[in-house]
């Protein structure tokens, strides 16, 4: 089964363009064809050094790429805030941004800054609070908003009853909801601005399946080894059953770019685990616009308190 397929990115010169989670993988990956393209990328991170090693290896492809990093922890919704103050500060409208950072499936329950279950707090609420604070520059940039979300988004629910996951933790369906409240909220910032004549675009992409960090050893997050899922897919991942890291990039790559942006983006071999990019069908839990309003309302209302609470739980 080939796997040589690529997508052709439009020159983005004078655009900027935000990207998180660019320090390795598939953030990284898009970064650098968003820079090889003409844009200046920022790159907001939580680790400086893998951040600068990263941008080391987007320059050694493409001298003279405008890369920069910031600093950013999306579990923290005070250094959300930072980072946005800071962009504010620097005046430059934003026309691409790539929600791509997140964490998958810790073995034990664990929580953000602000007292959040990790994946709700980082992978949907952590980007929520990034999209308010930057909104005035995604207004001066017409920008285009892609938010990866997963096949994950494709099973399970939203845990209504207790979001936090406080009363019996499972990683896997936890994981799901964030991935489901963040397609939820990317479809309605969609539905938000063609309301409010905001002039954003949003949409959604997902990476199918292939052997990034996410299920990889990662003692942030309480796993000390590789997982045998992880092992499992660079083994399919080396056959062509399963996708690669590059090509795992470039459904969220052409969401952002694509002339004409579509709503959902995916591989499109069987099952789009694996293959080349190209629009597909929403997910039966994306498609409900009263659920994707009650999650934009229950995450302003968390965001705040997130923020009242200064960090200290809740």
């Amino acid at each position: 089964m080939s796997r040589k397929f690529d997508i052709e990115v439009p020159d983005l010169s004078g655009r900027r363009a935000v990207v998180t989670g660019a320090s390795d993988g598939v953030g990284l990956g898009i970064a650098g064809r968003l820079a090889a393209a003409g844009a200046e990328v920022v790159m907001p991170v939580r680790n400086q050094r893998k951040g600068e090693a990263a941008i080391a290896a987007i320059r050694q492809r493409t001298p003279g790429a405008d890369v920069t990093l910031r600093a950013l922890d999306l579990s923290s919704l005070a250094s959300v805030a930072a980072l946005g103050e800071t962009l504010l500060a620097e005046g430059k409208p934003v026309h691409i941004l790539v929600n791509n950072a997140g964490v998958m499936t810790p073995p034990e329950r664990q929580t953000t800054a602000d007292g959040f279950e990790l994946q709700f707090g980082t992978n949907h609420l952590g980007h929520f609070a990034l999209v308010a604070h930057l909104l005035p520059l995604l207004k001066a940039g017409r920008a285009r908003v892609t938010s990866q979300i997963s096949i994950a988004a494709n099973q399970n629910a939203i845990n209504w009853g207790d979001l936090n996951w406080e009363r019996s933790y499972n990683g896997g369906k936890a994981y799901s909801q964030s991935k489901i409240a963040f397609g939820l909220f990317g479809l309605e910032l969609a539905r938000r601005s063609e309301a409010g004549g905001w002039g954003i675009t949003s949409n959604l992409a997902h990476p199918g399946v292939a052997p990034t960090s996410l299920l990889a050893a990662r003692p942030e997050v309480g796993r000390a080894s590789d997982t045998l899922g992880v092992r499992a897919i660079r083994v399919l991942s080396s056959v062509g059953v399963l996708g690669t890291v590059e090509s795992a990039q470039l459904p969220a790559l052409l969401a952002a770019t694509a002339p004409e942006a579509g709503v959902f983006y995916g591989p499109s071999r069987v099952g789009h685990l694996s293959g080349p990019p190209a629009e597909q069908a929403l997910y039966s839990r994306l498609r409900d616009a009263d659920e994707a309003r009650r999650v934009w309302q229950v995450s302003e209302e968390l965001v705040a308190s997130g923020l009242r609470a200064g960090g200290t739980g809740r």
